[in-house]
């Protein structure tokens, strides 16, 4: 999920996949990811689940200690470059023990921090391992989200200690170094802050059950299934991509590894079947792209959201399906058009798997998917729900044999969740800095009042402001860092202008995501171009296209809450009807190709495909009291405007049909 190449994150040079990196701990570093990996979730277990046999852990506690642990194993994981696996080194461990060390005394001290308010005088002793302790923070910032993450973090991290010599509108509460960095770390607004309870509440289960779904055959299953479906279609390999990166993006919630992963089996397969090699990338980092903003899961920044809203996280995942379904039915309506206009074909029957047995031999995946949302949905069940849903996976995981784990196999798994639990944990404290920073000095709200005002409550240059800001942030930031550092930011002066929070606060997330599919960053599309031997600049631009609905429909969305589930039925499903023809649409004029009618081509097709993007635009727009039009009204002018493309298109697609 990180946004800055970290460690096993970082592009493979071939197209055969990528090495687990965890699998390559052996002796003493596999055994202690073992060991911590297992007490940081039953601790977990025991005070979500209310166990106590043992006594009641106090939050501070609680989060003291895990976040204590999986530091620890983040020394073991990533290396001092930053890469994950390998041999760890005598620094490494002297690093390691200074973790357990330090945050054993922030454990055993939480009660007295609780008492005594150490966030504003802390003794001594104290503030020194708060030194500490902060400074194996940042440094396992820096290994896991690399040098960029790192800078930011550090930056805002010493922020209060030189707010007042900035000038305004930046300028803020100054508090000396050891006062800052106590604050930093017993305060609960900081490292300990909000990134941290969710993770501590709702995350880790997630991550567990996403972790456990990929390594027991699920995430095989769903691919198979994908392929059985829409493989022997036209553009079928790229539409099986969409699906299984989609579906396995909303379960690992990283772009770049879901890339590696996925993309490995789909890119070449896309390239066997006509696609060029910048196409296929581009696919491959769309789609992947989308997962992180695709419900039940949708990764840890999801989980954080809910924590900032106060809402349930299921709240959000439906807030987040309907603005979902438009990404992937503009892309998946793309990759229709461009197989189309190439005459590509699909993917061989014989060489595609069969649906009935592919259900049969799966369909216990589907049931433990069912559950899970059941548990969600109809019982809110947030917190316990990924732990019986996991369980019942690695039930249902020893009655199929052909992906059945071993002993090996189940340490393989644990081994894996350490890792990602040490990735996640070490970037979630660093940016906990950030927000600590603007809760220590004041800032928050004195940018939020600046932002307004340069705004001149002009609703749609804060949303310009706030677009460009986050695609910036998202360029140097993880997803997860940026979305905290906007809801703190950002997120209130776009509030104040009278948009719904909800909305507001996905609208920022998206608008972080854009940087993974556009130059100059683009990670997402540079990765998948190195495991398909394109150019990646070329592959950049080819995503911005192929994902073009990511840009517009934030705007859409908040500006209209009906897209995102708020309202009646009948004004969400009109909404919804109308947007799904505009992204139709839009996406056809982006390809040159009406789907069942045929292309728009040359100086003529060209005009013509600007009048259907336009058209699209007036189907997809949102009724805007601003406007003055409703959707019967804006509807008929996208209709108006459309018309003649696709008579054109229909037309030249005659001909085609009668050359051929």
């Amino acid at each position: 999920m990180t946004n800055a190449t970290p460690a096993g994150d970082r592009p493979s040079p071939t197209v055969s996949g990528p090495i687990d990196p965890t699998e390559t701990f052996r002796g003493a570093a596999r055994l202690t990811i073992l060991v911590i990996t297992l007490a940081g979730v039953a601790l977990v277990v025991y005070q979500l689940f209310n166990l106590a046999f043992l006594g009641v852990i106090i939050e501070g506690r609680y989060l003291y200690a895990l976040g204590t642990l999986f530091l620890a194993v983040s020394f073991v994981v990533f290396r001092w470059d930053g890469y994950k696996g390998g041999k760890v080194s005598a620094l490494d461990w002297a690093l390691v023990a200074a973790s357990l060390a330090t945050g054993g005394y922030l454990v055993a001290t939480a009660g007295q921090n609780l008492l005594e308010a150490w966030e504003f005088a802390a003794p001594p002793l104290a503030q020194w391992v708060a030194v500490g302790f902060f400074l194996l923070v940042l440094e396992a910032t820096r290994r896991a989200g690399g040098w960029v993450l790192f800078c930011i973090v550090t930056l805002f991290a010493f922020y209060p200690t030189f707010a007042s010599w900035v000038p305004d509108p930046f300028s803020g509460f100054q508090s000396p170094p050891l006062e800052a960095i106590s604050y930093h770390i017993y305060s609960s607004e900081s490292a300990f802050g909000i990134p941290m309870k969710a993770f501590g509440g709702l995350v880790i289960g997630f991550i567990l059950f996403g972790a456990v779904l990929q390594r027991t055959g699920g995430g095989q299953f769903f691919n198979d299934l994908a392929m059985a479906l829409v493989g022997q279609y036209r553009g079928g390999a790229a539409k099986v991509s969409i699906f299984a990166s989609g579906f396995m993006g909303s379960m690992s919630g990283s772009v770049i590894s879901n890339v590696l992963t996925t993309g490995a089996v789909s890119i070449p397969a896309m390239k066997k079947t006509g696609f060029s090699a910048n196409t296929a990338a581009a696919t491959e980092a769309c789609a992947s792209t989308g997962g992180v903003l695709m419900p039940p899961i949708m990764g840890a920044t999801a989980f954080v959201m809910a924590s900032f809203l106060s809402r349930p996280y299921v709240d959000i995942a439906v807030a987040a399906a309907i603005p979902s379904l438009l990404f992937y039915f503009g892309l998946f309506t793309q990759i229709d058009a461009y197989s189309a206009r190439r005459g590509l074909s699909g993917i061989p029957r014989p060489d595609l798997p069969r649906l009935a047995k592919t259900l049969r031999e799966g369909w216990l995946y589907v049931g433990v998917f069912a559950v899970l949302i059941l548990l969600m949905l109809v019982f809110r069940m947030e917190t316990a729900a990924p732990f019986y849903s996991t369980l019942l996976l690695l039930v249902v995981n020893q009655i199929l044999p052909q992906h059945r784990l071993s002993w090996t196999g189940l340490k393989h798994l644990v081994v894996g969740v350490g890792a990602a639990l040490a990735e996640l944990v070490a970037i979630l404290l660093g940016v906990g800095l950030i927000v600590g920073a603007f809760s220590a000095t004041g800032l928050a709200g004195t940018l939020v009042n600046e932002l307004v005002f340069i705004a001149g409550d002009n609703t749609f240059v804060l949303l310009i402001m706030g677009a460009l800001t986050a695609f910036v942030f998202g360029m140097g930031m993880t997803v997860t860092a940026c979305y905290i550092f906007l809801a703190v930011v950002l997120a209130p002066a776009l509030e104040q202008g009278g948009l719904n929070i909800l909305a507001v606060h996905l609208f920022i997330l998206y608008w972080g995501m854009v940087s993974y599919i556009t130059p100059p960053v683009a990670l997402g599309a540079y990765t998948a171009a190195t495991l398909a031997g394109g150019n990646a600049m070329k592959a950049g631009f080819e995503a911005m296209r192929l994902g073009s609905v990511i840009y517009i429909i934030p705007f859409f969305f908040v500006l209209n809450p009906a897209l995102i589930g708020e309202g009646s039925f009948f004004e969400v499903a009109i909404t919804l009807v109308t947007a799904l023809i505009g992204v139709a649409f839009i996406s056809m004029a982006l390809q040159g190709y009406v789907s069942f009618a045929g292309p728009l081509a040359g100086v003529d097709g060209a005009a013509m495909r600007v009048l259907l993007f336009i058209g699209g635009l007036f189907f997809a727009v949102p009724e805007v009291e601003g406007l003055g039009l409703g959707h019967i009204q804006l509807s008929a002018i996208g209709l108006a405007l459309s018309i003649l493309p696709i008579l054109r298109a229909r037309q030249a697609g005659q001909v085609r049909r009668a050359v051929a």
